[in-house]
């Protein structure tokens, strides 16, 4: 039974890592991109990079409007059930994962953070497009 339960700890933890990388990767993707521009670094005009970017914070602002529970917490916490475990567990990475993605703030406050992260990288795609694949000027 304690293998079972550690197998589904395991994927709870692995999710919660994953949903960590995934708020990382939105945050710290749009410091980058103003940190790249700045600096004039070519990657920042990557349209797969930048298009993938703006896809996965839209995708929360999708989830918020139609008032859907986030598909990764709600998997982490069937992982957890199915561990037997009633909540977060105490371990280091878990713990701190969790510490630094969720806050006791009220539903709004995140709503007005999607948004908002949403309007600055939509604002970065005008101030500093990327380079569309297909209209690149063909060098022989």
């Amino acid at each position: 039974m304690m293998a079972v339960m550690t197998r589904w700890s395991l994927l709870a933890d692995a999710v919660a890592l994953f949903h960590l990388a995934y708020v990382a990767f939105v945050m710290l993707g749009l410091g980058a991109i103003i940190a790249g521009a700045a600096l004039g670094a070519r990657w920042v005009r990557n349209f797969w990079f930048r298009i993938l970017h703006l896809a996965a914070i839209a995708l929360v602002c999708v989830e918020t409007i139609a008032g859907m529970a986030c598909p990764l917490t709600v998997l982490e916490n069937a992982l957890r059930r199915r561990a037997g475990q009633a909540g977060y567990p105490a371990d280091f990475i878990t713990y701190w994962t969790h510490r630094i993605v969720f806050h006791d703030w009220p539903a709004a406050v995140f709503t007005a953070l999607y948004y908002g992260f949403t309007l600055a990288i939509v604002a970065t795609l005008l101030i500093v497009p990327p380079e569309i694949p297909w209209r690149r000027k063909r060098t022989l």
